[in-house]
């Protein structure tokens, strides 16, 4: 799908597809087009060029019940109270009153606000209207949830409990797609990542795919340099020798395994004091893939 703003491309041939269950993440920097592209998936946008299925429909408001929607953007009645905001939004996707209270009593006091339900949403901490907003996109259980930045604004325990329903959620069978450009919280959370950077896809995979994409690196304590053993790219030294042993920094070729260079070093006599082996983070792998100057947050 493209989208165009008169001369401006915000999404730009941007292809995929979501697996059904689990949680997808949907990563990149500030304006890399994420947000864009999800309003384009719930029908609020439509696409300059391009087909968009959604459950394996067209997008639209037929569905709205199955559909929950946390935007970056909030946007509450302030005159309402926290209750009666989820029941509202409840209502608005086809609940009927008994259960869209049901189901939003039991939000808020998961989310700990008990003591503020019956409070209007203008005198809630922005912390509290994010917990409101988001209990409203849950209270249909739906069968996929689109969370557009949804950390924001939430202290660490919050943000654990949100994570906790997002878990729980995917393992129930709903779908989750969370975009976000906070890494930590995507390599926490999700199943499969899509990365977009100046609305162009740059990778899509799983978690083990994307770390892939860097070369592996290693720590070794030895007494030769290891830059000729087989699968080395290069071996930087990290500290001075001490009894003969020397720290490195080693970077292995594409392709070249830690597996078969621990396997080389002990039939080959290589003397090892320490082999460590370095996963790459999902940030790092962001900072590979896209460059440095993105803005994205470990």
């Amino acid at each position: 799908m493209v989208k165009r703003f008169g001369g401006f491309t915000a999404v730009n041939d941007l292809s995929f597809e979501v697996p059904e269950g689990g949680v997808f993440g949907f990563l990149g920097a500030n304006g890399a087009g994420k947000t864009t592209s999800l309003r384009m998936a719930l029908d609020i946008l439509r696409p300059t060029e391009g087909a968009i299925s959604v459950l394996g429909q067209p997008p639209g408001r037929k569905l709205g019940g199955e559909i929950g929607f946390l935007p970056e953007e909030r946007g509450l009645y302030r005159q309402m109270t926290a209750v009666e905001t989820v029941v509202y939004f409840g209502r608005l996707k086809g609940m009927a009153p008994g259960p869209a209270r049901k189901a939003a009593v039991e939000l808020i006091d998961r989310f700990g606000l008990s003591a503020f339900a019956d409070e209007k949403v203008e005198k809630l901490s922005k912390g509290m209207a994010q917990k409101v907003q988001l209990a409203a996109a849950l209270v249909t259980r739906p069968r996929l949830l689109i969370l557009d930045e949804p950390f924001a604004g939430l202290d660490p325990v919050n943000q654990a409990v949100l994570e906790e329903v997002v878990l729980e959620l995917a393992k129930s069978g709903s779908t989750v797609v969370f975009s976000t450009h906070v890494m930590q919280h995507a390599e926490r959370l999700c199943d499969r990542l899509l990365l977009i950077a100046r609305g162009r896809q740059v990778f899509q995979g799983d978690q083990e795919a994307a770390r892939a994409q860097l070369p592996g690196r290693l720590t070794l304590t030895a007494k030769t340099d290891p830059k000729g053993l087989p699968g080395v790219a290069s071996a930087t030294v990290l500290g001075p020798a001490s009894r003969g042993w020397t720290d490195y920094e080693v970077a292995l070729a594409p392709g070249a395994a830690a597996g078969a260079l621990l396997e080389a070093c002990t039939t080959g006599g290589f003397a090892l004091r320490r082999f460590e082996t370095h996963r790459a983070s999902l940030h790092e792998v962001f900072l590979h893939l896209v460059g440095a100057d993105e803005e994205i947050q470990p």
